[in-house]
């Protein structure tokens, strides 16, 4: 920076060059906490630093699973023990209940700001946020609204275990990821067997496809579609989209909270996915796909339900346009 730089010039190079903080919907840490490998990613040590900044009382009286306490000493907010920040894949912070950022770059002569004369204090999420962008190349997730939001949506996440040790880890059964906000989720065979999760998300009705038959809704015609397609190139999906995306449309009118689910998760399921998400919102299969991938880190549709869906494409747009010979594809 050059000698005499104003105070303004040198904070706007400080935020250019600085990881930002970026605010994270409860949904995204929803979805983060439940990406799975062979076993749930959760058992990486470089995969998720969760931690929370509220009160040791708060803390011991329930938090987020695997979430880690912040300490402070001298009133000074101390660093995680045990975490090499410039590895961690997603850092995410929480307070009771943050929900914006708008205080972050508030300039000290408040010349620029709405808030000019007042004595405005971020949040503790935003004031450790901040002390974290330091040490790491990427974006600090901040949790809009906090562990009062999270929870109130997600309340079988809410825990007083402290330490989980890796076995307890590599045992975790992650939930069905989150595709429409509390109305659609995407997972495998075995979350859709699983009482819990039906009780805990609730399930109102199932998109079967696989060729399996699943404990709920059998007979029930009007909560169950099964799509038996087989796990193979040779799979025909697009004669059933239609179809599939008149169930979920009835299915969200009246309330309902759907599951799609195939055996892996990872390919029919997927596949059912994106053709909804091009249908509801008139958008290309790449726009599409990229959502239920960040969504759905493992997704991975065989190549003939990629071909299927450009044809899905065609029919909903009237043309093809995205380029499956891309290799995101």
């Amino acid at each position: 920076m050059q000698e005499g730089a104003t105070s303004k010039q040198w904070k706007a190079a400080e935020k250019t060059r600085m990881p930002r903080l970026v605010l994270c919907e409860p949904t995204e840490l929803y979805n983060i906490l439940n990406q799975v490998t062979k076993l749930s990613r959760l058992t990486e040590p470089n995969y998720l630093c969760l931690l929370d900044v509220r009160s040791k009382r708060e803390y011991d009286e329930s938090h987020v699973i695997t979430a880690l306490h912040v300490k402070k000493k001298m009133n000074e907010y101390l660093l995680p023990e045990s975490v090499d920040l410039e590895c961690v894949k997603y850092c995410v912070v929480y307070d009771n209940s943050t929900s914006t950022l708008e205080v972050l770059f508030d300039d000290d002569d408040g010349s620029d700001s709405d808030s000019a004369g007042k004595d405005v204090m971020p949040q503790a999420a935003i004031q450790y946020g901040r002390i974290l962008t330091r040490l790491t190349c990427h974006p600090v997730y901040i949790l809009k609204g906090g562990y009062e939001r999270f929870s109130g949506m997600y309340h079988f996440f809410r825990t007083q275990k402290i330490i989980w040790m890796p076995q307890e880890l590599d045992a975790f059964q992650p939930y069905p990821i989150e595709i429409v906000p509390g109305k659609v989720f995407l997972g495998n065979f075995s979350q859709a067997c699983d009482p819990k999760i039906q009780k805990d998300l609730k399930i109102k009705a199932h998109i079967n496809v696989s060729m399996e038959t699943g404990p709920f809704f059998a007979g029930e015609a009007d909560k169950l579609l099964h799509i038996q397609i087989e796990d193979s190139p040779e799979a025909q999906i697009l004669p059933f989209l239609r179809h599939l995306c008149h169930f979920i449309g009835i299915h969200l009118q009246l309330g309902s909270v759907i599951l799609i689910f195939s055996t892996r998760g990872i390919s029919r399921s997927c596949a059912a996915a994106i053709a909804y998400l091009m249908h509801c919102n008139e958008q290309t299969l790449q726009r599409s796909w990229v959502y239920v991938k960040k969504c759905k880190n493992n997704m991975c549709p065989d190549r003939g339900l990629v071909t299927q869906l450009l044809e899905w494409e065609k029919i909903i747009l009237g043309d093809f346009i995205t380029d499956i010979t891309d290799l995101l594809y």
